[in-house]
Parts: structure tokens; sequence; C-alpha cells
């Protein structure tokens, strides 16, 4: 009786050790998701303000088609990797086909907000001031939430392989997240800063 009692009380004791394992890789999954879904609001905002800001711009760059060009491409292209992704940080190849897309739209903004600076019309006019200031703060709340996921990530990889948890990661199939660099990928993707100095002119009114 007294063996009985006692493989009842071991069996309750790793059930309730497995099911807090069991929650705890849960909720640190459940974090990387949140997290990336943060990053996916940022990355839609910079995805909106684009076609308004190359429409600005449009009108002043007449004679640089090819940049204007790149940026819209670099959008479209951006936007499908998103849409690939379906907020799922565990498709490892579209998460690093996103990573590759966005660090190439960062790349073509910042040639396009550097040839801006050649247009003094152009830098002073009302709505590409605001957009442009619109876009260095969704760029400062990405790398934040960028940040913030890949800590996150860091937390779920780390518990993951640990023992126990590995054992029930694998068993109950808790897959790796990936990790999201938009700011190096590769030399021809390499994303420039993208910092906005059109307050070096006074405001003043275009007729855009």
């Amino acid at each position: 009786m007294v063996i009985v009692l006692v493989l009842i009380v071991v069996i309750v004791v790793v059930g309730f050790f497995l099911m807090t394992v069991y929650n705890k890789l849960v909720k640190f999954r459940e974090r990387v998701r949140n997290a990336f879904a943060q990053i996916d609001v940022q990355l839609e905002r910079r995805h909106d303000l684009i076609p308004n800001l190359v429409e600005v711009a449009k009108g002043y760059m007449s004679h640089e088609r090819e940049t204007l060009e790149a940026v819209v491409a670099a959008r479209a292209s951006a936007t499908q990797a998103r849409i690939e992704v379906s907020g799922d940080p565990e498709n490892l190849q579209a998460m690093q086909k996103m990573a590759q897309s966005e660090g190439a739209l960062g790349a073509s903004l910042g040639r396009l907000l550097a040839v801006a600076e050649a247009y003094p019309d152009l830098k002073a006019n009302q709505n590409m001031m605001q957009l442009t200031e619109e876009l260095t703060t969704t760029e400062n709340k990405i790398a934040y939430s960028r940040q913030n996921y890949n800590d996150q990530v860091n937390g779920y990889q780390t518990y993951k392989a640990s023992f126990p948890p590995v054992l029930l990661a694998n068993m109950f199939g808790f897959s790796d997240s990936a990790y999201l660099n938009l700011e190096d990928e590769g030399k021809e993707h390499k994303r420039e800063n993208i910092e906005v100095s059109f307050d070096d002119n006074p405001p003043q009114d275009s007729g855009a």
C-alpha cells in the first residue's frame, strides 16, 4: 500500500513538473509571437507611407525615375514577403526572405532620401517634411520592436534547448523561431540609415 501511495505521489509530482515546463514553453512562444506582431504593425505602417512619399517626390524628381522605381519595386517585394510570413515567426524560410526584402527596401529608401537632399523645393515641401518625419519615427519603432523581438526569441530558444524542456519541445512540436536582422542582409542589400534633415530650410509653401 505504501509503495502504491509513493508511486502515486511520484506520478503526480512528475506530471505537475511536466505541465509546468509545457506551460512555460507555451508562454515563451506566445511572447515571441506577440513581439513579432509589434514588428509587423510597424512594417505595415512603413509600407503604407511609401506610396505617398514617392508620389510627392515624383513631382520634383522627374529625372530620378530609376531611384523612385527602385523604391516602388522594393516595397512590392517586401509586401509580398510579409504576406508569406503571415505572422508566423517559426516559418524560417519566409522570415529570411522578409528580412532580405525589408533590408533592400530600407536601402532603397535611404538612397531616395539622400537624392532628395539635392532638391531644395522638395525638402521644403510640407507634405514631404511630414512624411519623412513619420517615416523616421516608424523606423525607430521598427528598430526598437526588432530588438525586443530578438530578445524574446533568445529567451525562448535558450529555454527550449535546455534540459528537460528540450524533451517536451521535441515531443510537442515547439519549433524554432527566426531571429530578425533588417540592417545587414549582405553587401547587395546593406541597409542605409534613414536619417532625415529636412529641417535645414524653413518651411515654405512650394505650391504642392
